[in-house]
């Protein structure tokens, strides 16, 4: 159901003497204000990946990026990045704030074996930028005289990609390489495609999907694909996305509600809704209640008797009670976008409640999403949790059925023994 491909397992290379050019995902949440690193999930994932490549003698170079043009005020120099890096992996990681310049091209050159360098943010490049991805339509072969390709490619031996999380991205340090250098995949890239492949291909039943959070857009690509191919048995709406099947199904949500949802254009997911409760009787599950702000409290009241001029950041208890029950019963359980506003210690029931039903259940549990994972580390021990997925985007196209550009570029390598 989901993508198959092969790609060449980080052990079955030599690094002994080699330059090794690594590509990671390292994107990091940062305080808004001293943009420093709030969480280094992403960070600490890269370290086995990079451990054994350091271990078996290669001189390391580390690329990565932080922000974005869509994300402008997270784009900043990676230092902190390599002082974790160097905590974590218990050797110092170098940085240089030069991605392929003059001074990168230098510092590459003077690696020794078992010595690491994180090199400059690639989004300071162009040609890395989400903007320019989506203007300028290039093929990996036609990156090839890209100025981080054509600097980079001739210092090293071997290219390595651990970067699930961008696996999305049609960018140069992420599809060139493998055109030009002896490429394998890192061992996060392929836990989070066997962990994916797990949830789409195999998974143990029932399989349920909780759906929420407020970017609903992701969710209903995932939603008719799984419906499709059977990998859901069910799927538990919440969030905005559970509002949306309500009104699908003729609730009355009330015009806050609506304004809401028209005011940020969710209405179109409407009708898709209304198909999917049709083609797929029996496998969505809605809301029962919600609840809302009254005179600074919370309050919380059945999805028939809703008020018309509140919103709703929370599901309630009945709803909440019921999917723990169908959570406890599953034989996997997927889950991205979080119940309600956990943020907000009001209206954090619902999120509480399914993230600890999650930790207690017996089933495969994958959590997938920042969001997703930032709730999920707020009420329970992530360790509880079978997989934890890197990605936001990459995941979801993946679960999608939608090609990823990295994998294409991988499965590619791997066929022309690159």
């Amino acid at each position: 159901m989901s993508q198959r491909l092969h790609m060449r397992p980080l052990e079955e290379l030599n690094y002994a003497d080699k330059r090794v050019l690594v590509r990671v995902d390292i994107n990091s949440p940062l305080d808004p204000k001293t943009h420093r690193i709030l969480n280094t999930n992403r960070i600490e994932k890269s370290v086995p990946t990079l451990s054994h490549l350091l271990d078996n003698g290669a001189a390391l170079g580390i690329l990565a990026h932080q922000g974005d043009t869509l994300n402008y005020r997270d784009l900043v120099p990676l230092e902190e990045h390599a002082g974790v890096l160097s905590g974590l992996l218990g050797r110092e990681v170098g940085y240089i704030d030069d991605v392929a310049g003059p001074a990168a091209v230098e510092a590459v050159k003077a690696l020794k074996p078992g010595q690491a360098l994180l090199l400059g943010n690639v989004r300071y490049l162009t040609e890395e930028v989400s903007s320019f991805e989506n203007a300028v339509t290039l093929k990996p072969s036609e990156m090839l005289d890209c100025y981080l390709v054509r600097r980079l490619a001739p210092l090293f031996d071997i290219y390595v990609n651990d970067a699930f999380a961008a696996a999305h991205r049609n960018a140069p340090s992420m599809v060139a390489f493998q055109e030009v250098l002896p490429s394998a995949a890192g061992r996060l890239l392929f836990d989070e495609v066997a962990a994916l492949r797990k949830v789409m291909d195999a998974p143990a039943r029932p399989a349920v999907f909780l759906l929420g959070g407020l970017k609903i857009s992701d969710a209903f690509s995932m939603m008719l694909k799984v419906l499709e191919t059977g990998a859901a048995d069910t799927i538990l709406t919440c969030g905005v996305t559970g509002i949306i099947m309500l009104m699908a199904q003729g609730a009355d949500v009330g015009e806050a509600m609506r304004t809401f949802i028209s005011d940020r254009s969710l209405d179109v997911f409407v009708e898709p809704a209304r198909t999917y409760l049709r083609d797929y009787p029996g496998r969505i599950e809605v809301p029962s209640d919600l609840a809302c702000q009254v005179d600074g409290g919370r309050v919380e009241m059945s999805v028939a008797a809703l008020p018309g001029t509140d919103i709703y950041p929370d599901i309630g208890r009945d709803t909440a009670e019921r999917y723990a029950r169908i959570i406890a019963a599953a034989g996997t359980v997927f889950v991205n976008g979080p119940p309600g506003v956990y943020e907000d210690e009001a209206f954090a029931c619902g999120t509480k409640r399914l993230f600890e039903a999650l930790r207690d259940t017996d089933a495969y549990t994958v959590v997938g999403g920042g969001d997703s994972v930032s709730a999920a580390a707020r009420f329970i021990d992530l360790k509880d949790l079978d997989y934890v997925c890197t990605a936001g985007g990459a995941m979801v196209r993946f679960l999608s059925g939608i090609e990823l550009p990295l994998l294409t570029a991988m499965q590619k390598a791997f066929e022309n023994n690159i």
